[in-house]
């Protein structure tokens, strides 16, 4: 659960110390590597709390994840067709299902903690 948190809380300190301004004909590259990189992050989340989560497959998913989204939207443009929005499709279902899979864990330990709490 550690190494999750530590990549976001990294990544949003380094975006606030640095100025780096990204050119506009990379802008849907970076839009798709971000949702791609916040679809990763959450999953791993879900394996947490699934207990099967797994350091080798979160960060080879995480980089996987990054150079598909990446390399989609590089050959949607030299072929004229926005192939980017169908990973966006894809990240994005991806991303609502974990959440509502964390969202109904977190529900059913909330739920069987008050339970265990009224049993005492």
């Amino acid at each position: 659960m550690w190494l999750p948190l530590l990549g976001l809380l990294l990544g949003i300190f380094l975006g606030f110390l640095t100025d780096i301004r990204i050119p506009d004909e990379y802008s849907n590259y970076l839009s798709i590597a971000v949702l791609a990189a916040f679809d990763t992050l959450v999953g791993g989340i879900r394996a947490y709390l699934q207990n099967i989560f797994d350091d080798k497959v979160f960060v080879s998913g995480f980089f996987f994840n990054i150079l598909l989204a990446a390399t989609l939207a590089f050959l949607g443009v030299h072929l004229g067709v926005d192939l980017y929005l169908a990973a966006v499709f894809a990240f994005g279902v991806r991303l609502f299902q974990n959440i509502a899979v964390i969202r109904r864990i977190l529900i059913s330990n909330w739920s069987s903690k008050g339970e265990k709490s009224e049993k005492s």
